[in-house]
């Protein structure tokens, strides 16, 4: 029964993406409390090393459920000015299985978010209580040593290890380890994504003492914001390197030897990507009619690029805003509501606006 778990669907070579259902969900509660075994059997697309992880910790699929929710609003958020801006889904097609098809950078790029993103929600997890096989650090403990001095391990440090040990054994299962390119490239991507979660790891601290002082200092390592890990993800898809691989076929080596090599924290791809200016079906691309685009920019998003040449529309509009914003002591801002007409573009569509398939 493909039903049994509503919202789902599983994208190719990476976790799975679905709308999180409510924690108090009678379905959850029934799956993860009565039978996993049923329900992760049911769920289409698992190897069965996933299977097994599923079983074993079934609450932890709620979380992953999590971190794909917030994975898929970083990637909108990263390229909400782009031909491609990372949706998902469109009367049905599962257009982002078919950008994974690819071995592009926007592939290299979901790679990295989306292990990220479980990383992020399995360790937030740990820290919160909510996995049987997990807490806090355990290997935070006792008195450290930094340059403001002494200090007192405390509070619930984030078990990031653990969050990336999980990650790797769920996500990188998806691939076939060393038996061809668009595996390396896929579990190389997946480990630039757990790194950049564990960049941002920081420490904070709280200070005991007369007044406030410092003289006694209780800390623990937290995760920064999500958006963080995608800022530097972003960075490194837009320096991503094109690959090759080896001639023994044990990894991959620069297409241009101008470039430097990868490094761990770097993306690779091995393909080009398509301009995504019209709808097209085997690469994923919705096409760029009706999308918005600014007039007054030289960027990804101004009408000249988004709108691949075509041209656009222009409609005047009406909407609400806040105005004349006065701040009152103390302490609140109270603002007008003001009616603001503005201009509204949007890009022609081509020609034939029909779906392109070569299949």
């Amino acid at each position: 029964n493909m039903n049994f778990l509503p919202g789902i669907w599983w994208s190719l070579p990476l976790v799975l993406v679905w709308a999180t259902p409510p924690v108090t969900s009678s379905w959850w509660y029934m799956g993860a409390v009565g039978s996993s075994r049923v329900m992760c059997d049911n769920v289409p697309g698992l190897v069965s090393r996933q299977r097994q992880l599923c079983r074993r910790h079934p609450e932890a699929m709620l979380s992953i459920g999590r971190g794909v929710a917030a994975w898929t609003a970083e990637c909108q958020h990263q390229f909400r000015r782009h031909r491609w801006d990372c949706n998902a889904l469109e009367r049905g097609q599962r257009l982002l299985g078919r950008v994974l098809l690819r071995s592009s950078r926007e592939s290299a790029f979901v790679h990295a978010i989306s292990s990220a993103g479980v990383v992020f929600a399995i360790t937030r997890a740990c820290s919160q209580g909510e996995l049987k096989s997990c807490s806090c650090d355990p290997k935070k403990k006792g008195t450290a040593k930094d340059s403001k001095g002494h200090f007192d391990w405390g509070g619930c440090s984030d078990n990031i290890d653990y969050g990336i040990k999980f990650a790797r054994a769920f996500v990188d299962a998806k691939e076939r380890k060393g038996k061809d390119a668009r595996a390396l490239m896929n579990l190389h991507n997946n480990r630039a994504g757990r790194k950049a979660v564990k960049r941002f790891l920081k420490q904070e601290c709280k200070c005991h003492g007369v007044s406030g002082s410092c003289t006694l200092r209780t800390c623990w390592l937290a995760m920064a914001d999500f958006r963080k890990t995608g800022d530097y993800l972003w960075k490194k898809y837009n320096g991503a390197i094109q690959v090759v691989m080896n001639q023994d076929g044990t990894g991959f080596t620069v297409a241009n030897k101008k470039f430097k090599k990868p490094t761990k924290n770097d993306l690779v791809y091995f393909e080009s990507s398509p301009d995504y200016c019209i709808r097209d079906r085997d690469v994923g691309s919705l096409g760029t009619a009706g999308r918005v685009c600014n007039q007054t920019s030289r960027g990804m998003d101004s009408c000249e690029v988004m709108c691949c040449g075509r041209g656009y529309d222009t409609s005047r509009v009406s909407r609400m805003t806040k105005c004349e914003c006065k701040f009152h002591w103390c302490c609140a801002v109270r603002c007008q509501d003001c009616l603001e007409v503005v201009d509204i573009h949007t890009c022609k569509a081509p020609k034939s606006a029909a779906w392109i398939s070569r299949t």
